[in-house]
């Protein structure tokens, strides 16, 4: 099918008229693809392989077992200086350690351990699955009950009993974006904890640690940040809970003094307190140089293309695709994803892959396109809403 010329000359003018262009130029993209999984694995910054290349033959071959003490064994902290400012947090409060999963074990036993005397967990009841595994399993170990509840009736939920509040800034689903300070008000105003999991809006939206007072945060680096497949995720620690940070994995790596081997454990000052054990240095070292693509952006022009992508995608449905089920915010309450229901379900997206517009899809009937606005361009968001048409028209 043929899109609507109003709407085609729209996305070439405002391909044309976008501030953050160039950056597409600097991402390893496949032009006969039109990437809509940044939300899932964001694409490679082209100069990474040639940095990882250099790490490896240089610092690994070249410097050996030096190494640690030429940079890498400090690398978990200088790369979450690197995230801080993408984060709202202030330096000395983020670091760069094991994965989102382990993370968000170690931060939530911590933070139960900082509430004493109250015996519930509240989560956020659409959260991602993974977060609701471990905060099962945080539970059970420490004798406290979980409780999902939907975050829009967190205020009410939340009482005498909770010690923490676990929820996703951005509902990973329908691409909601959830009001952090209402939300860690909320918490607080319980006398609970907040523990916010940012893997939906780091590098996305604007996300003010800080400025809402969260507690703990954490957050995945290999969607928006383009770390890469399984790079480390990142733990935020606000300064107020760092030294009595109790973790329970105990490794070596957030021992006051590492290398002086004793048996017992002292817990290093600072963030990097809440790392475990030895750190992926090229996972990481290739996440320090994909981090690169920030320097020179400013966030805000992020936050405006990310919405202005968002509304097209909707334009581009109402005149192409009118009556889509869209469970995506029509505002901008939203994350940078569109959220498209589908009957056809799973095979509706292998066939946009067929035709090289990859999205993805979450049981039992949604597509997901996510809307990176460092290389999405307006242009392929008008091609995956023809295509999508004109695989439902295959279909049924």
């Amino acid at each position: 099918m043929t899109e609507p010329l109003a709407v085609r000359e729209l996305a070439a003018a405002l391909d044309a008229a976008d501030p953050l262009a160039a950056k597409r130029a600097e991402f390893d993209l496949d032009p006969a693809v039109a990437y809509f999984d940044g939300n899932s694995l964001g694409a490679p910054p082209k100069h990474v392989a040639g940095r990882l290349a250099a790490v490896v033959r240089e610092q690994w071959g070249g410097r050996l077992i030096r190494s640690w003490a030429e940079g890498w064994w400090d690398a978990p902290v200088r790369v979450g200086e690197r995230i801080a400012p993408l984060v709202g947090a202030a330096p000395g409060q983020v670091v760069v350690s094991d994965s989102t999963s382990v993370d968000l074990f170690k931060t939530l036993v911590a933070a139960v351990r900082a509430n004493p005397g109250r015996d519930e967990i509240l989560l956020d009841a659409a959260t991602f699955p993974t977060d609701g595994y471990v905060a099962a399993q945080v539970a059970r170990l420490t004798g406290h009950t979980l409780r999902r509840v939907p975050l829009d009736e967190l205020s009410a939920a939340a009482g005498e009993r909770t010690a923490v509040v676990l929820a996703n800034h951005v509902d990973y689903v329908s691409g909601r974006l959830h009001d952090m300070a209402e939300g860690t008000a909320a918490a607080h105003r319980a006398g609970a904890l907040m523990v916010w999991d940012l893997c939906h809006s780091v590098g996305a939206v604007p996300v003010r640690l800080d400025g809402c007072e969260v507690d703990f945060a954490v957050g995945c680096t290999y969607k928006f940040l383009n770390g890469g497949p399984g790079s480390p995720a990142f733990v935020y620690l606000a300064r107020r809970w760092q030294e009595t940070f109790d973790q329970p994995l105990a490794g070596w790596a957030g021992h006051a003094d590492p290398f002086a081997m004793e048996a017992g454990y002292r817990g290093a000052a600072g963030v990097g307190r809440a790392r475990s054990g030895t750190p992926d240095m090229l996972s990481l070292l290739a996440l320090d140089a994909a981090l690169d693509v920030w320097d020179d952006v400013d966030f805000a022009v992020v936050r405006e293309k990310g919405l202005a992508l968002g509304d097209f995608f909707f334009r581009c449905l109402d005149e192409i695709l009118p009556g889509a089920d869209v469970p995506t915010p029509r505002d901008h309450a939203r994350g940078h994803q569109i959220s498209v229901r589908d009957p056809g379900g799973e095979p509706v997206m292998a066939a946009l892959h067929e035709r090289g517009v990859l999205g993805d899809f979450r049981p039992p009937d949604v597509l997901r396109f996510g809307l990176a606005p460092l290389y999405t361009t307006y242009a392929e968001v008008l091609r995956a809403v023809t295509t999508l048409r004109e695989v439902r028209e295959s279909l049924h």
